[in-house]
């Protein structure tokens, strides 16, 4: 349940921040300053593991309201998915220790947007996870990209994607939801 009032937390403390600075640009760094807490961590102490992926939502939160996209993608009736992510860990936090969820767009493809997300201590890289992301519409179907950048009113100006991104999306790609998807195993 704490994640839900961090949600509501990052979300109004973005939109001051909106209204106060006007808009980043979808290229900029998000940062989101945090704690672990008791419900954060597991049995040997530290952070649980699939707590990371709930605290790393809090920048991509803080990214969507603070670069216009929320009330946009909002007004629209569309929203964001993640369809695949992958985190790898250098070091664990401790319960009460404090660090930063950095955010950025690392780009995108023909359906999808990719986003990093950091833990970060004192400058320095604890954990970090890359998310595919779609947007999705509430109708049914998937927004174009093309649809989402002239909705944004801006160029496609997001840095080029990494070629080891694009073999990642390859390689850890499911079939389509419109083709059979056996659980079978070798």
């Amino acid at each position: 349940m704490n994640v839900w009032w961090r949600t509501l937390l990052t979300i109004l403390r973005a939109k001051v921040r909106l209204r106060r600075n006007g808009p980043i640009e979808p290229t900029a760094v998000g940062r989101v300053r945090l704690r672990t807490l008791p419900t954060d961590i597991d049995l040997l102490g530290h952070m649980n593991n699939g707590r990371y992926a709930s605290l790393f939502d809090l920048g991509r939160f803080d990214l969507l309201v603070r670069t216009g996209m929320w009330d946009l993608v909002n007004a629209r009736g569309w929203y964001a998915v993640v369809a695949s992510e992958t985190i790898t860990f250098r070091k664990s936090l401790g319960l009460w220790q404090r660090f930063t969820v950095e955010s950025r767009l690392q780009g995108h493809d023909d359906k999808s947007v990719y986003m990093i997300h950091r833990a970060v201590v004192g400058g320095e890289i604890y954990a970090e996870m890359l998310v595919r992301a779609r947007f999705l519409r509430r109708s049914g179907g998937i927004v174009p990209l093309d649809e989402l950048f002239e909705a944004l009113h801006r160029p496609d100006d997001l840095p080029a994607m990494a070629p080891w991104v694009a073999q990642w999306a390859a390689a850890s790609a499911l079939p389509s939801t419109k083709s059979p998807a056996p659980s079978t195993w070798d």
